[in-house]
């Protein structure tokens, strides 16, 4: 089969333009494979032309990771979005330069007609997914072998017909032997690789939606005096700051992504203030080894079933993350005999 554009050259031009991990898949792909067939997040549904998309990531910086507060991350997710939607446009620009239409994805963006908003047009981890950049998490973000969860990703989609990557079939999350994300999610909405999005919601939207709506609905009924005395609540404060900066308004809670042992990010920068994680107690350990018994006896898992395995890695997990922290640790003792010998 011939293609428009070399993939090698496409994925050089977007680690130039600052790109941190870059993958392609077939649009007939990701029709095929929705992530719920009952709401397609499809390219189809966006544009009937579309024949490839170019999944490009941006990595979260991990000091912010080390801050007593989240404050710093929620800020750095937004630094990370905004120079991510400039890679994508550039991208766009010169994939159009090249003579092939294209158009790029909000890396957040929902819409009311995909279940009441709480999907967008098209689903970016499953984007990252399918074109060979990581697998699901046991709670269900994408952890890539690089940086793990500490990512945002987009999509580019054009018209060109590019060569796909290969799926990763291995799964890289350790999955229920390691739950540290279920351990330190302070809402316990981790499931087994899925997620209670009404529950990680009272920690990672403080002030989304639901919260402005929850408020003005209080607001609307209150006396004089009292909506004075509301107008100078915190949660004004909580929105404005949402409305300008994305802060509290999504990502407000980034612990799973901070304790994930995955990526030689937290190896480097992570593993020792992450250790220990306050947030785990007994009653999440059992729901723990319930997850591992289930996974192990076979049972029906809806994280698992049939459909779902493919984003999760077929193969299941094979010690990838060991083999990374090996190698990760030879090369750190390789530095510093290289450089005591100076």
């Amino acid at each position: 089969m011939s293609f428009d554009l070399d993939a090698n050259i496409v994925k050089e031009k977007a680690n130039e333009l600052g790109a941190d991990l870059v993958g392609i898949v077939s649009a007939d792909t990701l029709n095929e494979f929705p992530p719920d067939p009952k709401w397609p997040q499809t390219p189809d549904r966006i544009s009937p032309h579309v024949k490839s998309v170019i999944v490009i990531s941006k990595r979260i910086p991990v000091g912010a990771f080390r801050s007593k507060s989240n404050i710093p991350v929620q800020y750095m997710d937004m630094l990370v979005l905004r120079a991510m939607d400039k890679v994508g446009y550039r991208l766009t620009e010169w994939l159009e330069s090249q003579g092939y239409p294209a158009f790029v994805t909000a890396a957040q963006e929902t819409d009311w007609s995909y279940k009441k908003a709480s999907y967008g047009r098209l689903s970016t981890r499953h984007l990252g997914i399918e074109a060979g950049l990581g697998t699901f998490g046991l709670e269900v973000n994408i952890l890539t072998p690089e940086f793990g969860p500490r990512v945002y990703l987009t999509g580019i989609l054009t018209e060109a017909t590019i060569e796909a990557d290969e799926r990763i079939t291995e799964q890289v999350c350790i999955g229920e032997s390691c739950s540290r994300c279920l351990y330190s999610c302070p809402s316990d909405a981790v499931r087994h690789f899925g997620i209670d999005k009404r529950e990680c919601a009272t920690e990672a939207q403080e002030f989304g939606f639901a919260t402005i709506l929850k408020f003005w609905g209080q607001f609307i009924n209150e006396s004089e005096e009292k909506k004075r005395d509301l107008l100078r609540d915190r949660e004004i404060f909580g929105f404005w700051q949402g409305l300008l900066r994305v802060v509290g308004s999504f990502g407000d809670c980034p612990r799973c992504l901070a304790v994930c042992p995955v990526g030689n990010d937290y190896h480097a920068f992570l593993s020792d203030i992450q250790k220990v994680i306050p947030e785990k107690t007994p009653e999440k350990v059992e729901k723990a080894k319930g997850f591992k018994e289930a996974r192990k006896n076979g049972d029906p898992v809806d994280g698992l079933n049939d459909w779902n395995v493919r984003w999760v890695g077929p193969e299941g997990y094979k010690g990838m993350v060991a083999r990374q922290l090996q190698a990760f640790k030879k090369e750190q003792r390789e530095k510093e005999e290289a450089a005591a010998k100076k």
